[in-house]
């Protein structure tokens, strides 16, 4: 389903800020805290040859806790490394949980940069930040209920826009749910994100919309939409702009007439081992509808996957749910791009919107942290089988030259082959560039 989703409603957060809230975040002012690029450098322009057609990214929601997972720092006091043990992968030197046995065989086609770093401990404009490289500010004060309105496009609005449609599905998705300031901003509706709001896991899965209701024929359909087409013609000779609903007509219609779209939503097409390869969870079935995806042409994917907020009792949770389920669905999803032949063309990229205290607290979890988290990257032009950036003894922080939020957006836009010093206006014309300033990730690629 078509949806904005800054309309969405969700459930509250533990920093008490709804999700609702979340996505209605914005800039009272454009240029307020604006960072206008710097001008590429040569070597970066140099560096880069763009390769990646689509992007996937699965978003950990809550924040994944890096020394249980990819950082793991064993002789940290116990209060520290907790109780996870790390063990080699197929890469020389490089270690990680011991929940992690898929994900340690396949080292060698994804990349781990373990020195992100920021400064929001927030869930909502934590995840406000990762999604639209600035950070969000409120009409009267940082502490108001009250937010700004939506202004900043989102990664995946900004993808869809400047790489366009390709093939007969929607350019960007998100499942299972609207992902938190996950849309277009001051773009307009027409990058928007098409929402498939059901669970890929279920039995009965099957993406609401994408057939014609009950009972109405295709000519019928054909009718209506031509009476709609006059409708809006009339409006928009009326204002002297186009309405904005009109571009999620023409997208809902487009779906529902595409033999090709309705093929790219059939999980069920796929065979039980390789779904049992991605593991029965969430996470795992929206990583292969993912690939579906992409394979049909969809240029960037996000999964929001939710439940990574582990203050109380974390481990067993990590240890019998959330880590082996990611386990699954990445190492699956690079090793099934990679023996189609599209890994080379897919960026993937996996991350939260924070990490987790390095000390263990006195509910046996761990809290907020953005100080450090680690970001895997595989494909697209990525070289992998390396550990980028390190952090201190408890993982606290990263030693020296941290991967801020703008350097990864530009990393992503560069390797999609993006323009980041491409300039739109907003309605009050204000001048907002793709980018918001940043760098490439050294080394990687």
């Amino acid at each position: 389903m078509l949806k904005m989703p800054f309309l969405q409603k969700r459930g509250s957060c533990c920093d008490r800020r709804s999700r609702r809230d979340a996505l209605q975040i914005g800039g009272l002012s454009a240029m307020a805290g604006l960072n206008l690029p710097s001008l590429l450098q040569a070597d970066d322009i140099k560096a880069v040859a763009p390769m990646a057609k689509s992007c996937i990214m699965l978003f950990l929601e809550g924040g994944p806790s890096t020394i249980d997972m990819w950082d793991m720092k064993p002789n940290a006091p116990e209060n520290v490394r907790g109780p996870f043990k790390p063990i080699s992968t197929n890469v020389a030197g490089t270690q990680v949980c011991e929940h992690l046995p898929a994900c340690a065989k396949v080292a060698d086609k994804y990349t781990i940069v373990r020195s992100h770093s920021h400064g929001d401990n927030g869930h909502v404009t934590g995840y406000y930040y990762a999604m639209t490289g600035y950070k969000p500010r409120f009409r009267d004060g940082q502490n108001s209920r009250i937010p700004a309105n939506v202004l900043y496009p989102s990664i995946g609005s900004r993808v869809a826009r400047e790489l366009g449609v390709q093939g007969s599905v929607p350019a960007y998705v998100n499942l299972p749910a609207p992902m938190d300031a996950g849309g277009p901003g001051f773009y307009g509706p027409e990058y928007a994100p098409f929402v498939i709001e059901t669970d890929p896991v279920q039995p009965d899965f099957n993406v609401r919309d994408l057939t014609l209701p009950k009972g109405t024929t295709s000519d019928r359909m054909t009718r209506r939409q031509r009476l709609l087409s006059g409708v809006e013609q009339l409006r928009r000779g009326a204002s002297g702009k186009a309405a904005d609903m009109s571009a999620y007509y023409t997208k809902a219609y487009d779906l529902i007439t595409s033999p090709e779209a309705q093929k790219a939503f059939d999980i069920n097409a796929e065979s039980k081992s390789l779904r049992a390869r991605y593991g029965h969870s969430t996470l795992g079935q929206c990583a292969l509808l993912s690939r579906r995806l992409v394979e049909a042409g969809c240029r960037f994917v996000g999964v929001d996957h939710a439940g990574w907020d582990t203050h109380y009792d974390c481990f067993p949770s990590l240890k019998e749910n959330l880590i082996p389920q990611t386990d699954l669905a990445f190492s699956a999803l690079v090793t099934d791009l990679d023996d189609r032949g599209l890994l080379d063309t897919t960026l993937v990229v996996m991350m939260g919107e924070m990490g987790r205290t390095p000390k263990v607290n006195g509910d046996a979890g761990r809290d907020h942290w953005s100080r450090a988290q680690s970001i895997l990257l595989a494909g697209g032009g990525v070289r992998p089988g390396q550990v980028i950036g390190e952090t201190d003894a408890t993982a606290s922080a990263p030693l020296k030259d941290p991967v801020s939020i703008a350097d990864l957006q530009h990393t992503i836009f560069r390797l999609l082959g993006m323009n980041t010093e491409k300039i739109y206006y907003t309605p009050q014309g204000r001048p907002i560039p793709v980018g918001n300033g940043g760098k490439m990730i050294p080394g990687l690629v």
